[in-house]
């Protein structure tokens, strides 16, 4: 009989064993035959570090021990995500949503009239106040108040854009469903 064939006889033999002794480790039958299933895997792909004449059972419960070990380590490393919370969390969403947007509004940006371009600037991206716009603009507070309504409304018209909603990652693509269109509410 070759070593190959006794090594197979053997491992049938072990089953039992086998099986109890993953019934220890795992708690549930389940966890245990897919142990026993993964120990003789490991064990039939390494037989031939194994030495005919020690004893096999030992061997067989070393490479079942060590394979419940190396699983239970790998398991308290993995976050569990039943409901897709944590892979929601650490999603990276697209970048070039985003540069083709700024890219749309630097374009609508210029097709303002110069005093609204400037008074959104000075409002929106430079952050001054309203009284400070008008100082700097030379004018009254009223009339830049007025120039950024009269700015925002016409860059939301070029842009056909209703409101902030339109804007941000879920407008272009649903990461739930994989789809272009946005999220049900």
């Amino acid at each position: 009989m070759s070593d190959v064939s006794a090594l197979k006889d053997g491992l049938l033999r072990e089953l039992p064993a086998l099986r109890a002794f993953a019934i220890s480790l795992a708690g549930s039958l389940d966890r245990a035959d897919d142990l026993v299933q993964e120990t003789l895997m490991k064990a039939w792909a390494a037989h031939a570090s194994f030495t005919p004449g020690t004893s096999l059972r030992a061997w067989l419960f070393t490479i079942m021990r060590n394979t419940f070990f190396s699983q239970f380590r790998k398991l308290q490393r993995e976050v569990q995500d039943v409901d897709g919370a944590h892979a929601a969390s650490v999603v990276s969403h697209p970048t070039q949503h985003g540069h083709l947007d700024m890219a749309d509004f630097q374009t609508a940006l210029k097709r303002l009239p110069d005093d609204q371009r400037e008074a959104l600037i000075l409002i929106g991206a430079s952050g001054f106040s309203y009284e400070e716009a008008a100082e700097i603009c030379g004018c009254a507070v009223g009339t830049i108040k007025s120039r950024v309504n009269r700015a925002r409304q016409r860059l939301m018209t070029l842009l056909a854009v209703d409101g902030a909603s339109d804007y941000g990652p879920d407008v272009h693509v649903d990461v739930a469903s994989g789809s272009g269109r946005p999220p049900a509410a």
